[in-house]
């Protein structure tokens, strides 16, 4: 069956925005497309061959035939992660949710009507969905055990964070409990990951929600019969199609949402009327990595999921957590094996050459070289990755670049408190370790972050002056189209943020049914 020309609601993207809007408006009784720009994994079928480069990552200038799993960017400002597929980031996130607390909202950049207390409610359907729940207890895990003794000796509290996971027996047909093999952020073989694909739009398609797989969205422009025609490619076909929605809601990740928008006002000048303040405020949510080795006990760290406990540093200004990021054993000896190399004064030296990593990144993927550890003098049970959420200024600019996005940020000059305090902390675990802590070397030759975590560039706002897309997400000037992902949420927010995100979605899809 081919795609009708017009539905109640298109929705674009289906990651966590994407399909809880695809869910609340299908109980809501209406027709849904939902267009997705990667394929559909089932478990069992996310690549584990690390040199097949065009099945691993998605399309970059020079490589336009990669529709992989990972769409990886080194943008002017700062390098960012995001995920490809049906289920959208939910297939390779870390599974953590984090209601955050009060104080993230006190930022006056949030609209009033936004509040830890006036989303307690959204929350909580987010947690009956994904039926969130931490690691039991009961489960013998050495590095949360080692990592919660490190933090008592630091004095910093710590909790266990509720994840998407099904612990103690399998969710469904075809699909096992955790195998606690630490491959969550590679894509669950085992289908214990409660993802958007096996939840919210596993049941939206069974009130008959339609998902396009392998479609990418160019534009949107307001229809002649009254709501929005979405302009698309089939990416199997290389035919182009429009379908049409009295309703569209663009959750095609902030990434994707905010050059949408940007391509509709400014390429196609089909939405002309969009705020001057789109792609303003663009936020990482702080992300930082670096490695720990050389610890004095083994961490068994590819035992258990990725992440099991978050610590704390959120007495004092600029706020963050800390966990210690861990994978599967092939992971873990490759990055083992590039050691921690400290370039000390020459730090910063490759800068010049940061956007250009793309096409080197795939080749050396497709030649073996990140496929195999480059020494074998590291222990990798007794190494792990250590990576920190924080509160970063949120002061990025995207726009359009030579037709692509790009993101603008002096992060390093503008967030240097918050590297500051960011490395001291992982020196402090690491020495609680008694082994040795390096940041990311991409930090140390190019001085650019790396996020998994984009946020911003299309705000909620009072007014089209201070944002992008009012406060229940209907894009200023432009009646009927929404936007309900992480490209609306106007501040970092210090935690992992997938259930701010979440819960603000839920908030909007809430607004969208309302509004027919």
């Amino acid at each position: 069956m081919g795609m009708a020309t017009r539905y109640d609601v298109v929705v674009v993207g289906s990651g966590f925005g994407g399909s809880i809007s695809a869910l609340r408006l299908a109980q809501a009784g209406k027709s849904v497309a939902v267009l997705e720009r990667g394929r559909r994994y089932r478990p069992g079928d996310f690549p584990r061959d690390v040199t097949r480069a065009d099945e691993l990552l998605w399309r970059h200038p020079s490589r336009l035939e990669a529709q992989g799993l990972y769409d990886v960017r080194f943008l002017s400002g700062i390098g960012t992660v995001a995920a490809s597929g049906v289920g959208g980031g939910s297939l390779i996130y870390a599974n953590i949710h984090v209601r955050p607390d009060a104080a993230v909202f006190d930022d006056p950049r949030w609209p009033r009507a936004y509040s830890r207390a006036s989303l307690e409610p959204y929350f909580d359907k987010v947690a009956h969905e994904l039926r969130l729940s931490p690691v039991p207890t009961s489960l013998a895990l050495r590095k949360r055990d080692v990592f919660k003794r490190a933090a008592e000796r630091m004095g910093r509290p710590t909790f266990d964070p509720p994840e998407a996971v099904s612990w103690t027996e399998p969710p469904g047909p075809g699909r096992k409990m955790c195998q606690l093999c630490a491959e969550c952020e590679f894509g669950c073989q085992h289908g214990a990951k409660n993802t958007m694909d096996q939840t919210y739009l596993a049941r939206a398609e069974a009130l008959g929600a339609t998902v396009w797989p392998r479609t990418l969205v160019s534009h949107v422009e307001p229809a002649p019969g009254g709501g929005y025609r979405v302009h698309c490619t089939d990416l199997e076909t290389g035919e182009r199609r429009t379908v049409e929605g009295s309703r569209v809601v663009l959750a095609a990740g902030t990434l994707g949402t905010v050059e949408l928008l940007l391509r509709s006002r400014d390429g196609a000048k089909t939405l002309p009327r969009v705020s001057a303040r789109l792609g303003q405020g663009y936020s990482g949510n702080g992300d930082f990595l670096g490695s720990l080795q050389h610890a004095r006990e083994d961490l068994q760290p590819w035992v258990g999921p990725d992440v099991a406990t978050v610590m704390r540093f959120t007495d004092e200004q600029p706020r963050f957590t800390l966990v210690t990021a861990t994978f599967n054993q092939p992971a873990t000896r490759v990055l083992a094996g590039m050691g921690q190399p400290k370039l000390g004064p020459f730090q910063g030296i490759g800068y010049p050459l940061w956007t250009f990593l793309g096409p080197v990144v795939h080749k050396a993927f497709a030649k073996g070289l990140l496929s195999k550890p480059m020494s074998n003098r590291v222990d990798p049970a007794r190494t792990c990755n250590l990576f920190a959420i924080g509160q970063d200024n949120a002061n990025g600019r995207m726009g359009l670049k030579g037709g692509r996005l790009d993101v603008e940020w002096n992060y390093a000059g503008e967030n240097a408190e918050l590297v500051k305090r960011m490395s001291a902390a992982m020196q402090e675990v690491a020495s609680q370790y008694g082994g040795t802590y390096a940041p990311l070397i991409t930090w140390q030759l190019f001085k650019r972050p790396f996020t998994v975590h984009s946020l911003g560039g299309a705000h909620l706002a009072d007014s089209p002056e201070r944002g992008v897309v009012s406060t229940e997400g209907e894009v200023f000037n432009h009646p009927g189209l929404y936007v309900a992902d992480g490209s609306v949420i106007p501040t970092a927010i210090g935690f992992h943020p997938v259930m701010t995100i979440s819960a603000v979605a839920e908030r909007i899809a809430e607004a969208v049914a309302h509004g027919f």
